[in-house]
């Protein structure tokens, strides 16, 4: 064939192969052909007929689907929480759900790269992984802007109590936590960076988790151009920490934890914070439902003070395992935020725009 191969697109026509084309007809093979092709068409038809019916065994009897199974318990429908049904029972049961966990086989289940999460994060942490924006006005105007999340990698599911979660949770976090003055074209001041490991446990409405997480401080080129005498510092910390929550309703939680950093610099080794808040854990629709928080941060290098946040407005979600956008007040009262500053207080009052993962 002179080296050379021949291809047909779909719908094109054969080449007219006659005795002047370098490919002559052979008629006395012919029949030849055709009969081979009937018997390979035979062949792959029937090859065909014994796999499909080969699989269909394999699926019934050895369990290659196990939700088609015959061995197999159905799965049972998992009833969503009603938020309009929610009756506020502090440290008591809710009658619309169950009083153990539920024992459905599909529960019981490794899943990876969950949506939600087990230990969602505090509210009112202005140093937790989130996006973010608080601008806070006045004669120092401020802009605090948080550029990060949380992502799951692996969960072990055993089930839950109602809308309470049982099971563990490896997550990852990381974020630029940073600061833009507005009244000063807007210059970037000063950015903490943070990354994490949170390792989280579902009890109900008891929820621990424990982690390790990296923090440093850094100054921005534009402000220290301008304060050529600022003393920078190299504020960092790799903490080790352990905290819980506990659920007085389906969406309102107390909370506390503690943080031991093992390697530190101009930072001290103990940090403590705890809280109060509620925000909405299922869909809300279009018209969102109330957040608020409380939340206190103490820390060893600040002789034990810190600083207070207050948050209160409207957030909406779409269901129980999406993110939750809120909109409100952020009150700020203590040492700063900013790392680099944390022996100057601020008080700050302004508009916060939050997303948590």
């Amino acid at each position: 064939m002179d080296g050379q191969s021949s291809c047909r697109l779909p719908g094109q026509t054969r080449p007219d192969l006659t005795a002047d084309s370098n490919y002559p007809a052979r008629p006395e093979h012919s029949g030849r052909l055709a009969a081979g092709g009937l018997v390979l068409c035979a062949v792959v038809l029937g090859g065909a007929v014994v796999l499909c019916s080969g699989s269909a065994w394999a699926q019934g009897e050895i369990g290659f689907d196990p939700y088609q199974s015959s061995h197999s318990s159905p799965l049972q429908p998992l009833t969503l929480y009603d938020a309009s049904q929610d009756t506020v029972q502090w440290l008591g049961g809710n009658p619309h759900w169950p009083s153990s966990p539920t024992e459905s086989p599909g529960m019981h289940r490794w899943q990876a790269l969950p949506t939600d999460t087990i230990y969602p994060f505090y509210l009112g942490d202005v140093k937790a992984s989130r996006l973010s924006a608080i601008y806070s006005g006045g004669e120092d105007q401020m802009l605090d802007a948080t550029l990060g999340g949380r992502f799951g990698l692996l969960r072990y599911n055993r089930g839950r109590t109602g809308p309470f979660l049982h099971g563990a949770q490896l997550d990852v976090e990381g974020s630029a936590q940073l600061r833009l003055s507005p009244s000063d074209n807007m210059d970037f001041q000063s950015v903490d960076f943070r990354a994490g490991v949170p390792l989280s446990f579902g009890f109900g409405r008891l929820h621990t988790r424990l982690g390790y997480y990296h923090l440093s401080s850094h100054v921005g080129d534009e402000f220290l151009l301008k304060r050529p005498r600022f003393n920078r510092l190299n504020f960092s910390r790799d903490v080790l920490y352990a905290g819980a929550g506990y659920w007085l309703t389906p969406q309102t939680r107390v909370y506390g934890e503690s943080g031991w950093a093992f390697y530190n610099d101009i930072s001290e080794e103990w940090e403590f914070m705890f809280g109060l808040e509620r925000a909405p854990r299922f869909g809300t629709g279009v018209w969102g439902g109330l957040f608020y928080a409380v939340h206190a941060h103490l820390r060893e290098e600040l002789d034990y003070s810190g600083h207070f946040t207050g948050q209160i407005g409207w957030a909406w979600r779409r269901d129980e395992r999406s993110g939750v956008l809120r909109i409100g007040l952020n009150y700020f009262n203590g040492k700063s935020p900013q790392y680099s500053f944390f022996r100057e207080h601020e008080q700050q009052l302004g508009l916060g725009l939050w997303y948590d993962f």
